[in-house]
């Protein structure tokens, strides 16, 4: 049953904007005492969940411990990870994963001959039969996956179910511009009440009434010229969040992955930790390792220091790439574990079972994001923010491998079980203007965007990238500045295009990044300062409220 891709009601107990791992769970989670629709910008699979290649942390195996993944997870988040938090996600780790192999998503299990990995039926999958492997940061292996295509995996498996149930609709094609407020009756405080979606089938605005909103638009990576992110990545919930009135923290926290695919038409492909995990090694280009100068854990050290440790040897030898090498182990191990990495590299003239990986870091993920509760709750009453476009104190300083796709799980299910509590107690509003477009013109100048576009992105890449100092910062300052007045312009007299709400998003989240980044006066994880080396004596959290002047 293939549901609908075109907008075919304008009323619903819960709109979810963003259609990947935490918002199809919190649909799936919700949807059998609620209608629910699920919105994306664009085909449903061009979220971050569909291209996640690692896995899922969890505690599975005898010989690790609930405290040993929490204290992982704290150490690699240099301090500022928030101990409650950490514990809630790692201790309901083990019941997501059993969820998800209920759903029936396909993971590497364990062979009970060779100890290699192979598939089996999902549906008679027992916890203890899933394969672990092991990536960085982490000191057991923990991780579940599906061979290197977990995320696809998820995916496909939440997308079937989600458009088999009667109560989800899941609907394509349409960009959310803001949500919608209102103050309550019975005090001053605001409440979500809805949105305004671009149905770019019909290249008009529509209100969308909803009793609740949920925001699952991932992060923001694509503000930088180099990313693993698809295309979507442009900060619209943290965005919409803060204009809706909602505090912002750590977007100072900017994971540059360590290992993308080198290749001038290898547009975005991460080479998954796993490999590393695996045994493969990172070299110089004339084949010299080098991670143990910074890390004595070496290859499995966390993203942060093995992403500054490429970043240092590319610019003191001058070099385009280092290279990661896994053609010491068999060929068909390579194969087996790693399928989509080894044929996506064959493509482009690369067999990894005998050559090395030309790689480069690039930005991954936004570890800050929306202010939430534990249950994913905003500072505005309705309104929920989940997956990586929240901030939930999990991931601290340095997001650990894995335990991204853990937290969309695990916040899902506590936004499923607060709006539960709740939904019966809440009306839809009866007094919601209509969008208004009566005094804009269509623009006729729609390479203004793209220039904008483009000099956005060079600016972050080049001045708040892996390593920064002040004068970079204040000069990226200055320019995005002048970015947000014009794009602000631009939006106040033209109608609105799925491009131009990106651009407007993406300029807005650039701001806050540069801000928490000359806020924090220190170097600690993923924020690496020229002008302050040293980490603080104190871990504090950097927290932007949205009426202070930025």
């Amino acid at each position: 049953m293939t549901k609908p891709s075109s907008l075919n009601s304008l009323e619903y107990d819960i709109l979810i904007i963003g259609s990947g791992a935490a918002g199809l769970t919190l649909a799936l989670r919700t949807a059998d005492f609620a209608k629910v629709a699920v919105l994306s910008k664009g085909d449903l699979n061009q979220g971050a969940t569909f291209y996640a290649q690692g896995g899922i942390a969890a505690v599975l195996d005898e010989d690790d411990s609930i405290d040993s993944h929490i204290e992982d997870t704290i150490s690699a988040g240099v301090g500022l990870c928030h101990r409650e938090m950490v514990e809630y996600v790692v201790e309901n780790s083990a019941e997501t994963v059993s969820w998800l192999v209920d759903q029936g998503v396909p993971f590497t299990t364990k062979s009970s001959d060779t100890g290699d990995s192979g598939k089996s039926d999902p549906q008679n999958q027992e916890l203890s039969s899933l394969h672990l492997t092991q990536e960085g940061g982490h000191s057991h292996r923990r991780i579940i996956h599906a061979t290197d295509a977990t995320g696809k995996a998820v995916f496909e498996a939440l997308q079937q179910r989600a458009q088999a149930h009667p109560n989800i609709d899941l609907i394509e094609g349409c960009t959310a511009v803001d949500v919608v407020t209102q103050a309550t009756s019975e005090d001053s405080a605001a409440s979500c009440v809805g949105a305004y979606i671009l149905n770019q089938q019909l290249g008009e605005v529509q209100l969308i009434n909803s009793k609740f909103v949920a925001l699952a638009t991932g992060g923001a990576s694509k503000a930088y010229l180099y990313t693993t992110n698809p295309d979507g990545a442009s900060g619209d919930g943290i965005a919409m969040a803060w204009r809706a009135g909602c505090r912002v923290a750590n977007m100072e926290f900017n994971q540059f992955h360590p290992t993308c695919l080198f290749h001038p038409h290898a547009k975005s492909f991460l080479i998954s930790e796993a490999l590393r995990g695996e045994g493969a090694t990172l070299e110089l280009p004339d084949g010299t390792r080098f991670m143990q100068s910074f890390d004595d854990r070496e290859e499995l050290a966390p993203r942060d220091i093995v992403a500054r440790a490429i970043d240092h040897e590319m610019k003191r030898l001058g070099c385009d790439c280092v290279y990661l090498n896994i053609s010491h182990k068999p060929e068909a191990f390579v194969r087996e574990h790693f399928p989509t990495i080894y044929t996506r590299c064959l493509e482009f003239g690369i067999d990894i079972t005998k050559q090395r990986i030309p790689v480069v870091p690039a930005a991954h993920y936004t570890c800050g994001g929306i202010v939430v509760k534990q249950t994913g709750e905003t500072d505005i009453r309705n309104l929920y923010a989940i997956g990586e476009t929240s901030f939930t104190g999990l991931h601290g300083a340095n997001r650990m491998a894995s335990n991204s796709l853990l937290e969309c799980f695990v916040i899902a299910f506590a936004a499923a079980a607060d709006i539960q509590q709740r939904i019966s107690t809440i009306s839809h509003s009866t007094h919601i203007e209509q969008w208004d477009e009566s005094r804009v013109t269509i623009s006729h100048d729609e390479v203004l965007i793209s220039h904008n576009w483009d000099e956005l992105r060079r600016c972050m890449w080049d001045f708040v990238g892996i390593v920064r100092n002040n004068e970079r910062l204040q000069r990226a300052q200055i320019r995005i500045k002048l970015l947000q007045q014009e794009v602000q312009d631009y939006y106040k007299k033209h109608r609105v295009t799925n491009d131009m709400l990106e651009l407007r998003n993406l300029v807005l989240v650039s701001g806050l990044i540069i801000e928490s980044a000359i806020s924090r006066k220190e170097s600690r994880g993923l924020h690496f300062t020229l002008d302050y080396p040293e980490l603080s004596a104190e871990a504090q959290d950097t927290i932007l409220e949205p009426d202070q002047e930025l």
